[in-house]
C-alpha cells in the first residue's frame, strides 16, 4: 500500500495562496483595521521601497477683495522609506514518528498550523517595528512610569492624558494593545467594557471606547509596561507572493525517512509617517531582524506628530 507523502498533500498553486489568505485572516491588527494593505505598491526586487505622500496644506487665508491678486501656493510632496522583510522557517517529521504516533500524521498537523505561525510572526515584526519607531519620539509618548506611588499606574485619567498626545486627533485612536497583566489590572478596576461581536456575544473587550488587543509580547521591563494606542490605518502592509513560498522535500536518508516543509515570506509592516533610516552596517543580513527593527536609532519621523496615529504609553500597574 502506497503511503501518502507531504508532497501529495500540498499542491503549491492551491496551498500557497490559501496559506497567505488564512494568515491575513488571523492577523488581529489587520482585522481590526490598524494594519491596512497598501494595494498600489509592490515590493519588487529591492530591499526598501519609497512611500510618497503629500504634506498638509498650511498658511493663513487672505481677505478676498478686488484690489490684490491672490497668492498661489504649492502643495509639497515628501516620502518615507519602508524596509522589506524576508523570513523563512522549516519543519520536518520522520516516518517512524508517524508510525508510532497511532496514525496521527505530524506533518498534517504542521500544515494546518502554518498560517497561525506566520500570523504570529507578522505581528512580532509589527511590534518590533513599532517599538523601534516610537521609542525616541517624545511627542507621541506619555511616560508616567517614573512618577511616585499611584501616579505611575494606568487608569482612566492617565489614559485620557495619553490620547491627548495627539491633541484634537486623539479621537482617531480606535484601538489599544496591552500586556495581559495590564488588561487584568483594568478589569480589576472595572474599567473594561464587553461589546457584542457579529453574533451578539459579549466577547469584544473595550476600554473607553477603544478596542483592546491583549498580547504578552508587549514590552515589560521591571514592572514598567508599554501600551500602544493605534488609529485606523496606522500601519501599512504589503505581502508579496514569492516563488517556492511553500515547498516540500523528501529526505529518505535522514532519520529513517523524513518529510520536510519549507516556507518563505516577503513582506513589509510599516508605521505610516515614519521612515526606515538605519545607520551604516544595518541590516547585518540581507533584510533586518526583529531586533534591528526594534532599535530606535534606525527610524526617523516624517509626519507631524499628530498625523502619526500611534501613541506610546509607559506606565505601571497597581
Amino acid at each position: 500500500m502506497t503511503e501518502t507523502r507531504l508532497s501529495d498533500i500540498i499542491v503549491p498553486e492551491v496551498f500557497n495562496p490559501n496559506v497567505i489568505e488564512q494568515t491575513a485572516e488571523k492577523i488581529r491588527f489587520l482585522q481590526s483595521g490598524i494594519v491596512t494593505p497598501v494595494g498600489d505598491i509592490s515590493i519588487g526586487s529591492g530591499t526598501t521601497i519609497q512611500i510618497p505622500f503629500y504634506q498638509d496644506l498650511s498658511g493663513a487665508d487672505s481677505v478676498w477683495d478686488d484690489t490684490n491678486d491672490i497668492t498661489l501656493n504649492n502643495i509639497s510632496m515628501a516620502k518615507s522609506t519602508a524596509v522589506v522583510l524576508t523570513r523563512e522557517q522549516a519543519w520536518a517529521a520522520t516516518d517512524l514518528a508517524r508510525e508510532l504516533g497511532q496514525q496521527i500524521d505530524p506533518m498534517g498537523a504542521i500544515v494546518s498550523r502554518v498560517s497561525d505561525y506566520w500570523a504570529r510572526r507578522y505581528e512580532a515584526a509589527l511590534l518590533s517595528s513599532v517599538n523601534g519607531a516610537m521609542a525616541s519620539f517624545s511627542d507621541n509618548t506619555l511616560d508616567i512610569s517614573g512618577l511616585s506611588g499611584t501616579d505611575s499606574h494606568i487608569d482612566g485619567e492617565a489614559f485620557v492624558d495619553a490620547t491627548q498626545k495627539l491633541g484634537d486627533s486623539g479621537r482617531d485612536l480606535t484601538d489599544m494593545a496591552v500586556h495581559s497583566a495590564v488588561e487584568a489590572n483594568l478589569r480589576k478596576q472595572d474599567l473594561i467594557d464587553f461589546i457584542p461581536d457579529s453574533e451578539g456575544k459579549l466577547t469584544i473587550e473595550a476600554f473607553q471606547g477603544r478596542r483592546l488587543h491583549v498580547d504578552d509580547s508587549m514590552p515589560e521591563d521591571s514592572g514598567v509596561y508599554t501600551t500602544y494606542l493605534f488609529g485606523q490605518g496606522a500601519v501599512g502592509l504589503v505581502d508579496e507572493m514569492v516563488p517556492n513560498a511553500n515547498e516540500t522535500y523528501r529526505h529518505p536518508e535522514k532519520s529513517g525517512g523524513t518529510d520536510a516543509l519549507y516556507t518563505r515570506r516577503k513582506f513589509l509592516m510599516h508605521p505610516h509617517g515614519i521612515s526606515w533610516d538605519p545607520a551604516s552596517g544595518v541590516p547585518s543580513s540581507s533584510t533586518p531582524s526583529n531586533s534591528e527593527l526594534a532599535d530606535s536609532g534606525n527610524w526617523t519621523r516624517k509626519y507631524e506628530p499628530k498625523n502619526i496615529k500611534i501613541v506610546r504609553f509607559l506606565h505601571t500597574v497597581s
